[in-house]
């Protein structure tokens, strides 16, 4: 697994989005896997900069995203859907249509498996991009006695919903439920980058970067299986997770 300590969250956000824009350019027609929450959105202000230069170009571009709240329709103004189009499609050259994240209305079951297939779909994400939960949740695979392979509905955490309550009006409106990609989806990744910051973080961090325990209790850690694995995080939570590489 590759750590990477930057000097500050701008510094890392600034890696990623060059390690994403580096694999646009050398294969125009990559798959992406997406995150959304608080810690992806300045790698996607610098990519959205670096469209507008002329420095990448998203017109092949496909991505699949990890998750989306069950209840909430795409227009919805905390869907996940309605986040990517604001925060990074509706601002670069990329095709929609070539956009998927998946449903949050209609049968549970039958998006889940519409899920996976776009996983699937046309072989694996070239890059997946992930954050990381307080309690070391990717995706909303929250941790746990275990963890599901496939893409499924998940019912969220105490913590995870009052991670999430600052997107809300308050706390009640938060769903309770999501559909989100399996770890199976996750890790059959060319290349997975984890990207984090914040002290709240440090101790799902530390169990991370710091050990070989692999546990289903932090869902992070099972990067630590994968080939091809990066985590970027700043010095301030790399020192608050006791990191000393």
């Amino acid at each position: 697994m590759h750590i990477i300590v930057t000097e500050s969250y701008d510094a890392s956000a600034a890696f990623v989005a060059d390690m994403i824009a580096e694999l646009i350019n050398k294969k125009p027609d990559c798959k992406l896997g997406l995150a959304t929450g608080g810690t992806p959105v300045p790698i996607y202000k610098k990519l959205i900069g670096k469209n507008a230069a002329g420095e990448v170009d998203f017109a092949q571009v496909r991505t699949v995203n990890l998750d989306e709240y069950c209840g909430l329709a795409g227009d919805h103004d905390q869907s996940y859907r309605y986040f990517m189009d604001t925060n990074l499609f509706d601002h670069v050259n990329i095709n929609k249509a070539n956009t998927f994240v998946a449903s949050g209305l209609g049968d549970p079951a039958a998006n889940a498996a519409e899920l996976d297939a776009k996983v699937a779909e046309g072989g694996p994400c070239d890059l997946q991009l992930l954050g990381i939960g307080n309690n070391g949740h990717i995706a909303f695979n929250e941790a746990g006695d275990c963890l599901k392979a496939e893409s499924h509905i998940e019912t969220l955490t105490e913590s995870t919903i009052r991670a999430n309550a600052r997107f809300f009006e308050k706390e009640e409106d938060v769903p309770t439920t999501a559909i989100t990609m399996g770890m199976k989806g996750i890790l059959s990744a060319k290349c997975l980058v984890l990207v984090a910051t914040g002290a709240a973080k440090a101790d799902a961090i530390r169990q991370l970067v710091c050990g070989g325990e692999i546990t289903t209790h932090n869902p992070s850690t099972f990067m630590k299986l994968h080939p091809n694995a990066w985590v970027v995080i700043d010095r301030a939570l790399a020192d608050a997770a006791g990191y000393k590489g």
